[in-house]
């Protein structure tokens, strides 16, 4: 059991059965009486973004949680095949499993898979990722009152909204949350 102090990113925990990654911790206390933790947590399980609240000083179960760097390899119909780093042992997780994060995935892409003992429960990729742009539309010049943008089509199959100075071949770089257009890759 670990106190709900103790609740900092990165720290994964069970409650009634689920696993809950913490994604951010605050920590309020409003004059006379005990503080109140809220975390913002991830439940491994179904991929849900929740808020929990605690009372100060209550305590939670520690999950015994492994972290092991994966590599993506290929997809067969609803099924993504994936490497260990250390063992190179192939495994392969269902399409339920990889959930939102199917559209960002490419071959030989490094990722991290949390599991408990032999069972996968999420994967977690980088927060922001390098795409190479096969196929960008034209667009033309003075056309535009602002920031303008045109569609560019992705190496991995993903659609994103660029600017319109970036040309085919180009690397990009992609933010995986939102699924937008973050810089030029250098």
């Amino acid at each position: 059991m670990i106190s709900v102090t103790e609740l900092r990113a990165g720290v994964v925990f069970e409650e009634k059965g689920d696993y809950f990654l913490v994604l951010s911790y605050e920590h309020i206390k409003m004059g006379r009486g005990g503080g109140t933790i809220k975390v913002k947590v991830r439940n491994l399980s179904n991929g849900a973004i929740v808020e929990k609240s605690f009372p100060n000083g209550n305590r939670v179960q520690e999950a015994s949680i492994e972290r092991k760097g994966v590599q993506y390899l290929y997809r067969d119909g609803e099924e993504f095949h994936f490497m260990d780093n250390e063992s190179y042992e192939q495994f392969v997780l269902a399409e339920s499993l990889v959930g939102d994060n199917a559209p960002y995935l490419k071959e030989g892409l490094e990722l991290l898979l949390f599991a408990i003992g032999d069972k996968p429960l999420y994967i977690e990729l980088s927060k922001i990722l390098d795409y190479k742009v096969t196929q960008t539309g034209g667009s033309a010049r003075g056309n535009t009152v602002g920031a303008a943008q045109k569609d560019a089509l992705l190496e991995n199959g993903l659609r994103v909204k660029v600017p319109l100075f970036i040309k085919n071949g180009e690397v990009i770089r992609v933010d995986t949350r939102t699924g937008s257009y973050v810089a030029r890759a250098k």
